[in-house]
Parts: structure tokens; C-alpha cells; sequence
């Protein structure tokens, strides 16, 4: 019997790639989940959540274990994310009664970037002795423990202000997957690679997306 969650099951081979259940369907998951996200639409938090149950498996077997981490994250945040687009207060609503899309003042661009970098070298400095505090859970050392680290805590950041439905959201999510492209080719997981350069300009139409959207609802207000 196939084991679904095992990164060694092998879905399918394509030009010499053996590509997984869990990196194909996590793969699809997520990109349908950030193509919804970048079109305001509330689906796609129930979607991302699919996308992170598998991808918690397939972080945990080639040893990005920052990432691993940020998947549990991620669950609890879709969670959150869902309820919050769909329950908003009477100021915060849109005209489909969602939470409506706004931006953010610039000292709270700071604190957010003071904390991503405190956290990076707090959690990467973790993360580089996993294997050496808890050897029986992780028998291999954290692969690129910083970068790793850095698109987790920068990813906590992101997801935090897209549950806010803050237009900056997307510009964090641009740097994020491109650091997050080159950590996955590193460890030849290629689809996830090809699937985050995809990301990136998804994360680039999504700010153009809403920040149309959030004019359009200005105008309409005045």
C-alpha cells in the first residue's frame, strides 16, 4: 500500500523528476490558496489549510524544520483567518460584508521589520541546534537553519497581516517567497521551488489587486 505521507511515495516521474503525493497535492493546494488569496476570496483559507498538513510532512522528512514549525502556524492562522474575513465589525465591512482591505502607518512597517529580524536570529540560532537538544525527534541537522528561519518568522508576519486584510501583506510575501525559492531548489524539491516562483508574481498581482480594490472602495466612500 502507498504511503501517501512519505515523501519517498512516488505520485509520478516527470522529465527525470520522481514527484511525490504529499510535494504534487501540497503543491496544488497551495497555489490554488494563494491565487483565491490574491483575489480576496475567502476560499482560499479552507484550501490553504489542506496545503499545510501535507507540507508539515514533507518539511519534517527533508529537514526544514523551521518550516515544519511554520505549518502548525499556518493551520491555526487559517483557522483565524477564515472566521475573521467572514466576521468583521460593522466599520471594518466591505460591500459583500467581509472584512475590507486597508493599509497600514508607516511605524508599524518598522516594528514589524524589527521583529522579523530579532526573530530570524533568535529562531535560527534554535533551529541550527535542533538536532543536538532533541536528537531523537530530529536525527539530521536544520538545513540552512537562518534562511529557513528567516522565511518563517517573515512568513508569521505576512500571514498576520493578511488575516488583517493589510495591503502590505503582499510586498512581505514577495520577499519571503523569493528566499523561500531558493531554500526549496537547494533541497531539490523542485515543484515547491517552481511552485514559489509562481508565488512571487501571484504575491506581485495580489498587491496590484488590492491596492485597486482598496482605491475603488476609497472612491466609493467619498
Amino acid at each position: 500500500m502507498t504511503d501517501f505521507f512519505s515523501h519517498q511515495s512516488i505520485f509520478f516521474t516527470i522529465l527525470g523528476y520522481p514527484m511525490s503525493y504529499l510535494e504534487f497535492f501540497g503543491t496544488i493546494a497551495g497555489a490554488v490558496a494563494v491565487f483565491l488569496s490574491a483575489k480576496a476570496n475567502v476560499w482560499s483559507w479552507p484550501l490553504g489549510i489542506i496545503n499545510v498538513v501535507l507540507f508539515f510532512f514533507l518539511f519534517y522528512q527533508v529537514q526544514l524544520y523551521p518550516d515544519m514549525f511554520l505549518q502548525v502556524f499556518f493551520l491555526i492562522t487559517n483557522l483565524i483567518g477564515w472566521w475573521r474575513w467572514l466576521h468583521p465589525a460593522k466599520s471594518e465591512e466591505d460591500e459583500k460584508r467581509q472584512l475590507k482591505i486597508s493599509k497600514m502607518p508607516m511605524k508599524l512597517w518598522l516594528l514589524f521589520f524589527a521583529i522579523g529580524f530579532g526573530g530570524t536570529i533568535i529562531f535560527g540560532s534554535l533551529a541550527k541546534n535542533l538536532n543536538l537538544f532533541f536528537p531523537v525527534l530530529f536525527s539530521q541537522p536544520s538545513a540552512f537553519p537562518y534562511a529557513d528561519s528567516f522565511v518563517t518568522i517573515m512568513s508569521i508576519v505576512a500571514t498576520y497581516l493578511m488575516v488583517q486584510k493589510k495591503v502590505e501583506c503582499w510586498l512581505v510575501w514577495i520577499l519571503v517567497d523569493a528566499v523561500a525559492c531558493y531554500l526549496y531548489f537547494s533541497k531539490g524539491i523542485l515543484f515547491v521551488g517552481l511552485e514559489y516562483v509562481v508565488f512571487c508574481f501571484i504575491a506581485a498581482f495580489g498587491f496590484w489587486n488590492w491596492l485597486h480594490e482598496l482605491k475603488t472602495n476609497q472612491s466609493i466612500n467619498l
